[in-house]
Parts: C-alpha cells; structure tokens; sequence
C-alpha cells in the first residue's frame, strides 16, 4: 500500500502512525534553535527528540559560510547541503518531517531549503514538539545512526532573488516584497539583533506567527488565503518576494502560502540582516503601508 505524500503539514498523529507502520520510510529532523543561545537546541534535541530523529543545526547545516555582507543565515551551498542530507541517510523520494518548538519558524527552513532541491517529499510537523507530547508520544535520547543515502538535488521547486534583484524594484515595484519580521523591529523599534532598524521601502509586513493559531498549528488553508490576499490585493503569487532578518522565518509565509494554494513567491535569502550591509540602500521605517 503506498504511502500518503505530506508536502506542506502533517499533523502527530499521522506522523506516529507513518513512523510505527513503516519506521524507515520517513527522515524525522530536529531543527530546534535559539537565535540568542545557538547551542540550546542541540542541547534540547540531547535532553529528548522524536524517536529516530536527527538534529541539524541552522547555522552549522542550514546556512552557508557568512562574509560579513551576505547576511547572518546565507543560503548554503547546494552541493553541500545534498552531501549533508545524504550523509544523515536521506534517499532520493523519502518523505522529510522536519520539526521544531518554536511554531515552525525554524523547521520550515529545512522544508523551503528541500524544495529549494527539488525534494517535495517534505512537510513540517503542525505543532512541533509540544504536539507531539501533547499527543502523549514518547521522545527518545538515542541518537541514530545514519547509513548514507541516495539523495541527489533536482530542478528547484523554490524561487530566489537577490539584493540587486530587490534594489531594482524600488523603481520598478513589479514585486511585492512581504516582510515576515515582528511588528516593531518592521516599523524600525527595539532593534537588537541587526545594525540597523526599519524595513526594505515598499515592504509589506506578515509576522510569520501570524500564520498560527494560539495552539501553534498552522491557520486553515482558507484563512491563510484570505489574509494573505488581504495583504497583497490583486498581487499573484509569482510577484511577491518573502523576506525577514535573515532568510529563515520568511520561509514560515513560504509554507503558509503554499498551505494557502499560493504557489510562487521568491525568497530574498539575505534578508534585512544583507539589506542594510551596504549602506547605499534605503532604509524605510513606520508602520504597514
């Protein structure tokens, strides 16, 4: 009997039973993380992780080297990043469940990074850890062994743009640009993690934890729908950039549109944190236009 194909959500339940029917055919991937404290979710994913599960790290396995101008999460190498999914066991086709405790803002940098590969076979899990246990499901503190994979990149399913790209639409202003940083740090208040405070012109602001629920499941696929197109009235999908501070929770507004049926945004990787290492480009700052 074949198995179903998660490309955006999965929820516990259907996770448990997928691990406990057939415990090889799924590549559980911890992706827990502290932007303040970068260690404290590898200790986390030690203290107890879904069984089987693999840790990757954001900065160590999900970014690429930073130059001090690319901004503080690069995308990573493609090659790299193949070489590292397949030593951690994936094989070309596996369905990836990635999963973190922080709403999905971390876990759906795998998901978009994957499909940025060519791999579609990969969702995230609605609720994260605390679903999970509030299942009542075990977690585990064996660290699995990897049996390399035959996982190889395909043709991106992901779109990405560049600074030039994005500095060329301040006169254009073909795309809409949506930045999925909180409300103050858009609006250029109570800064702390970048140099500079404020938003790209022109940008539009979606939290990224906007997209859940106050249990931290992702919104139905309709509500997402309307409020993004509440947001980006007469705008299609394929004209819209995502951004945030570093290339990471845009990818949350990347899932939650795909939830949506929105197919097509581009990710701007370097984000806020690339945006203003050149200060020749714009800063803007004040509330939603």
């Amino acid at each position: 009997m074949p198995h179903t194909h998660y490309t955006t959500l999965i929820s516990a339940a259907n996770l448990h039973e997928r691990m406990t029917a057939a415990p090889g055919s799924v590549l559980v991937v911890d992706c827990r993380f502290d932007l303040l404290d970068p260690q404290a979710g590898e200790s986390a994913y030690a203290a107890g992780h879904l069984p089987g599960a693999r840790y990757l790290h954001l900065d160590r396995d999900l970014s690429g080297p930073k130059t001090g101008k690319n901004g503080r999460h690069p995308l990573p190498d493609r090659a790299s990043l193949v070489a590292t999914l397949a030593d951690w066991g994936l094989n070309a086709g596996q369905q990836v469940v990635a999963y973190d405790a922080q709403g999905g803002a971390y876990a759906a940098r795998l998901w978009w990074l994957l499909r940025w590969l060519g791999h579609d076979s990969v969702a995230v899990l609605d609720g994260g850890l605390q679903a999970w246990e509030a299942s009542g499901y075990a977690l585990s503190k064996d660290v699995p062994t990897a049996t390399p994979g035959t996982f190889k990149a395909g043709a991106p399913l992901q779109v990405t743009v560049d600074a030039a790209a994005v500095v060329r639409n301040l006169a254009t202003r073909e795309l809409t640009v949506v930045d999925a940083r909180a409300n103050d740090r858009y609006r250029g208040e109570n800064e702390t993690i970048d140099p500079v405070g404020g938003h790209i012109p022109g940008a539009k602001n979606r939290f990224f934890k906007d997209n859940l629920t106050a249990d931290g499941r992702f919104k139905s696929a309709h509500t997402l729908r309307e409020e993004f197109t509440a947001l980006l009235p007469g705008v299609t999908p394929e004209h819209v950039v995502l951004q945030c501070g570093s290339g990471v929770t845009a990818c949350h507004n990347a899932l939650a549109m795909e939830i949506a049926g929105m197919h097509g945004a581009a990710l701007y990787g370097g984000s806020w944190s690339e945006w203003v290492c050149d200060p020749s480009r714009p800063v803007a700052t004040g509330p939603n236009p």
